[in-house]
């Protein structure tokens, strides 16, 4: 077990420090994290609901700070390339994250034209029944992602590195509304990107780096 919490707290230490540098992205990281934990109160009485939620808010917002604002040069606090960073990075990096998210976009479009999507629903009679059934589609999304990143590392890492990643992504939303309460706050006084401080103070290994 304490090795099981000391490799989650180097994965939430890594993907903090490498990939959470712009004030934007920590803010957008915060509302996605409110809303996760929406989603995950609103799982216990409507599922749909709940994915419909975690895909158009949480995602979307989680990721826009990524590919729109999370500075992708030379990262100087941690002295490694953006190109290294994705190279070693334990979950999704972002070539990842584009195939993941083409798979969410095409899932409706597929619906629309295929009601009963290959025999899987009866098809929807309004426009009710069809969101309701996207969302069923992103619940399968979004759980089978996480599985199948998870039994990847389970053969490319090790069986404990796979579940502590996915213990992270599953309780990612509670540490960040910690640690990214105070983001708007930076950014409204005109901080657009964190000094890391407490990164720059600690010595670098990137050879062992898990991002």
């Amino acid at each position: 077990m304490q090795s099981f919490l000391a490799e989650l707290k180097t994965q939430r230490w890594d993907d903090h420090r490498y990939y959470h540098h712009s004030r934007i992205n920590q803010s957008l990281h915060l509302l996605s994290a409110v809303s996760f934990i929406i989603a995950y109160a609103t799982a216990f009485f409507d599922p749909v609901k709940s994915a419909l939620i975690g895909w158009l808010v949480s995602m979307v917002s989680r990721q826009s700070g990524h590919f729109f604002f999370e500075p992708k040069g030379y990262d100087q606090v941690n002295h490694a390339s953006h190109r290294h960073k994705e190279e070693i990075k334990v979950g999704y990096n972002l070539r990842r994250k584009v195939i993941l998210h083409a798979v969410w976009a095409l899932a409706p479009l597929v619906l629309w034209f295929d009601p009963t999507f290959f025999g899987l629903f009866t098809a929807h009679t309004n426009g009710m029944g069809f969101v309701r059934h996207v969302g069923e589609l992103w619940l399968g999304v979004g759980v089978g992602a996480l599985l199948f990143r998870m039994v990847q590392l389970f053969f490319a890492k090790g069986i404990q590195t796979g579940l502590v990643w996915a213990t992270k992504i599953l309780t990612d939303p509670f540490n960040d509304a910690i640690i990214y309460a105070k983001a708007p706050l930076h950014l409204l006084r005109g901080e657009l990107i964190d000094p890391m401080g407490e990164v720059a103070g600690r010595p670098v290994e990137p050879e062992a780096h898990r991002a």
